[in-house]
């Protein structure tokens, strides 16, 4: 099938070119070839890259874009050839009789049942079982539904010529791969002419649009299966008493994530909750009308239930020919509440017609999950479990999954700006003049007395706020207004960013107790949202526990924990820690937080989910999510875990049933296994730990002294690499910085991964690991055996270590070093340059070393065919992003070449899939 896979790669190479040919002409067809020729041939080690950049010094951009645009939509075709070869692959094993692979649900089954797991165990986990994919906005995922659709034309395309091809060559064969090759011309002819990225900066509302295609795509289908699927095995494992939660219960942040972005408002809030909505009621009234088909039973061959009988009256279905088919009018009657429902949520414009107004809405979506409970319910009274268990089933599954909110969304706001707004407040209200001079005891004292006490602070009359302030409160005032809309499950979380003590976490709650979000019962609060710390620094991440120590200690707030069940969560930021200290310190600090927050929780009998804010690349806590949960400390995941999806990780995961499956199916397993199963098998753990932690900090020494200590790092950084351009080309909806500054530590994390994995050095995956662990091992043979022991024993280690060689196989430090001439200075480019790839080579020996591997992706052979797959077809893009990024800051601020930047980051950030 090898060679199926090359061949469907020069299948699509060859028609795109043929389109290019045809649409662009000779000249753009040949110098694209030419620099595929000429790239193929620096990959093989037969030119230099020096030929690359001869081929667009000297050419005006008109003549690059097509050559861009080339490559970024080559790109993309080859992730469609990937995806469907992975799928084809993992089904032929299973047709072969292999077993299932680690990840899948089969494979977790399998391990439970051969597991000595008792069920009551199994039923503790599941009472409070949530897996939650939570889905951001990045500035490279900005592609069109156009494109989606395209992808999925040809995928599904290149699926009917492999079953032509697996079948004996007949009298009609040759027309029916003709016949597919046309229609597969007709897509890339149509793609190539489709814009893949807009022109404007996207805004918020744009964002909240393509978080909710993936939807639409195949989360509404690929959830509900899955959760129905989940509880189906463990009741045939363990019995009819496990709880059917539905485990994943998906989330996003777009629209309400304003840390940082002063465009998400009380509007953005309302529009990407009100578009959830809209998006989930409408697929319960499209699988209505469907189900109202198919039920087509008669009560003279049947037997319906009372309750089923009742239903059917409440119909109002009187179409004489129905008069004998109740499931029918009942089904009718459920749908004609939904419009109904709808209408009320979104306004009478959102539901063609009025025939639905004979109905009332639902009042909840528990309501409508019990009528759909009577029509099963009858169904299997009859023996007709089989009917129950098709559609009806997954619509009853989706009404679990997703309510009648779709996702729950997160509010997320930084420290500085909760203190900064209740400064304002209690100001305004005469309850301190300064609020942000008080010191952590005395703040606490006063939100404590202000979170029980019934009066409003802010004045009925409107009171004379900042700019800022007045938006704060309006996101929660419409927040509060949604839940009562949609329910508590809209917005069930407060996030605070850059958490750093107890009164950073009580100070959102006095906000949502003003806007009723949290309620004064006597003396003690009640409420249905979560208040979530988020701990991003290593020096954060390490007083985590002490300060949840200290929150728990506060009457008021352990009082409203025990009436939330007692469940903490708490958010961990892979994104800032490593900035702040590199990869193996800030996986460590995680790591280490983890377990110190663990036996907080433990010994103040709290229950603890944590939420893991990984982005889509390693250096971002990216990399594959089976093996991240399972590398997580014992204890860390109880049935429950939240992660955040970000950047074009989103597309490779969702942007298909078969892909959204595989991934959702890995989120489940893993979470399963980590909670229920044994996966450690570390001897004597101490030691592990003081080990890594001795290599972690001397890591963070080496990462410190170049981008924290080095006079030019700032000048090296902001020059060689696109950073500026991402903050001042329409690239995302987000400022690059929470502030004006220079400072490393002000820049958001998705500009700093995201210039190093363009510019091809990636180094925030791997900085400073080869010298901590050549440092840490020295001569002695003994230290190099037990790192060998720690990778093939330890879940943790040699998860760090597999994604660290992942992300480095992505770097070329040739190409790396051609934007390093972009500095001016000439003895700070030599000199930083020249640490990056002296520790790049470093890191590579030391990763064999300790690994036994020969090469970075012995261990993952799926990726190591994309990466040489797609290596030569990234040259020419990083060659001509280069070009123009000289040209647009010696003041060529054309259009057309700020077009083409744009062009080529999307193209690099497709095609490496995890950029961002």
């Amino acid at each position: 099938m090898h060679d199926l896979f090359r061949e469907d790669i020069r299948l699509l190479g060859r028609i795109l070119g043929d389109t290019i040919r045809e649409q662009e002409g000779d000249d753009t067809f040949n110098l694209v070839e030419t620099a595929r020729r000429t790239s193929f041939a620096i990959a093989r080690g037969d030119a230099d890259i020096s030929e690359l950049q001869q081929l667009f010094n000297n050419l005006e951009p008109q003549a690059m874009l097509p050559v861009v645009r080339a490559f970024s939509h080559f790109a993309l075709l080859v992730n469609v050839v990937e995806d469907l070869h992975d799928y084809e692959a993992a089904q032929r094993a299973l047709d072969e009789g292999q077993p299932a692979p680690n990840s899948s649900l089969e494979a977790t089954a399998t391990k439970l049942a051969q597991s000595e797991v008792p069920a009551h165990h199994v039923a503790d986990i599941m009472r409070h079982a949530e897996v939650a994919p939570v889905l951001t906005a990045h500035p490279t995922e900005t592609r069109r539904r156009t494109v989606f659709d395209a992808q999925a034309h040809i995928l599904e395309l290149l699926a009917k010529r492999h079953e032509i091809l697996a079948k004996p060559h007949g009298a009609r064969t040759d027309k029916h791969l003709a016949d597919i090759e046309k229609d597969m011309r007709r897509r890339i002819s149509m793609l190539l002419q489709t814009a893949l990225i807009r022109v404007a900066r996207p805004r918020i509302e744009d964002e909240v649009d393509v978080g909710l295609r993936y939807y639409t795509l195949s989360l509404l289908e690929q959830i509900p299966a899955i959760n129905h699927d989940v509880a189906v095995m463990l009741e045939k494992l363990y019995g009819k008493d496990i709880p059917r939660t539905p485990m994943i219960q998906p989330g996003s942040w777009i629209g309400g994530d304003h840390d940082g972005n002063p465009y998400v408002t009380a509007d953005t809030l309302t529009y990407a909750t009100t578009r959830a909505a809209d998006t989930v009621l409408t697929f319960y009234i499209e699988q209505l009308h469907a189900l109202e088909h198919e039920l087509s039973l008669s009560d003279r061959l049947t037997n319906p239930t009372v309750e089923l009988v009742a239903l059917a009256t409440k119909g109002h279905d009187d179409v004489p020919s129905r008069v004998d088919e109740p499931y029918r009018r009942a089904v009718h009657g459920l749908r004609g509440r939904m419009n109904a429902t709808k209408a009320q949520a979104l306004g009478d414009t959102a539901v063609e017609g009025t025939w639905y107004r004979v109905h009332e809405p639902y009042n909840s979506a528990e309501e409508f999950a019990n009528d759909l409970a009577i029509i099963d319910h009858s169904l299997r009274h009859n023996h007709d479990g089989l009917i129950a268990d098709d559609r009806l089933a997954r619509i009853r599954s989706a009404v679990d999954s997703f309510g009648f909110h779709l996702y729950s969304m997160d509010l997320r706001q930084n420290s500085d700006s909760f203190e900064q707004t209740l400064g304002e407040v209690f100001a305004t209200a005469g309850v301190c003049q300064n609020y942000a001079a008080l010191g952590e005891e005395d703040k606490i004292a006063l939100l404590s007395r202000e979170l029980l006490s019934p009066r409003p602070l802010i004045p009925r009359i409107h009171a004379p706020f900042s700019e800022a302030v007045e938006r704060e409160l309006g996101i929660f005032r419409t927040a509060s207004q949604l839940v009562n809309t949609f329910g508590p499950r809209m917005i069930p979380h407060v996030i605070i960013s850059m958490a750093t003590s107890v009164s950073d976490i009580l100070e959102p709650m006095v906000l949502a107790k003003e806007f009723g979000m949290i309620s004064v019962d006597g003396t003690r609060l009640r409420g249905d949202i979560d208040i979530i710390p988020l701990f991003e620094t290593i020096d954060d991440l390490a007083a985590g526990a002490d300060i949840l120590r200290a929150l728990w200690s506060v009457e008021v707030y352990r009082d409203y924990l025990e009436q939330r069940n007692n469940l903490q969560e708490v958010m961990l930021g892979y994104s800032d820690s490593n900035k702040d200290g590199g990869y193996l310190a800030a996986n460590w600090a995680l790591y280490d937080a983890e377990l110190a927050i663990v036996a907080a929780c433990r010994d103040n009998d709290v229950r603890l989910r944590f939420f893991h804010g990984r982005g889509g690349t390693v250096g971002r806590g990216g990399g594959p999510t089976y093996d991240a949960i399972l590398a997580q400390p014992e204890g860390a995941v109880r049935g429950a875990v939240r992660v955040t999806e970000q950047g074009e990780i989103i597309s490779a995961k969702y942007g298909d049933p078969l892909s959204a499956r595989k991934n959702l199916e890995a989120l489940v397993a893993a979470t399963l296994e980590a909670s229920l199963l044994s996966v450690n098998d570390l001897t004597d753990p101490e030691r592990a730990y003081r080990i890594v932690a001795e290599i972690a900090e001397a890591s963070r020494q080496v990462y410190s002294n170049l981008m924290h200590e080095d006079p030019g790092f700032i000048e090296y950084f902001t020059t060689s690499t696109p950073l500026q351009e991402i903050g001042s080309l329409n690239i995302g909806s987000r400022p690059a910085s929470r502030k004006q500054t220079n400072s490393i530590s002000d820049l958001r994390a998705i500009p700093w991964v995201l210039s190093w994995s363009q510019s091809r050095a990636m180094l925030p995956g791997w900085f400073g690991v080869g010298t901590a662990i050549k440092q840490w091992v020295g001569d002695d043979a003994t230290r190099l055996e037990e790192l060998q022991t720690l990778n093939r024993t330890w879940p943790f280690f040699s998860s760090v270590m597999s994604n660290m060689a992942q992300v480095m196989s992505k770097a070329d430090m040739n190409v790396s070093g051609l934007y390093s001439t972009l500095v001016a200075d000439v003895d700070t480019r030599e000199r930083i340059f020249g640490k990056i790839a002296e520790e790049y080579e470093l890191t590579k020996d030391m990763f064999f070393a300790v690994t036994g591997a020969e090469s970075l992706l012995e261990d993952n052979p799926m990726l190591a065919r994309s990466v040489r797959t797609r290596y030569p077809y990234l040259l020419p893009l990083n060659v001509i992003q280069l070009e123009l990024l000289r040209r647009y800051r010696a003041g060529d601020e054309r259009e057309i070449v700020s077009t083409g930047i744009r062009l080529t980051m999307n193209g690099l950030a497709t095609a490496l899939r995890n950029s961002g």
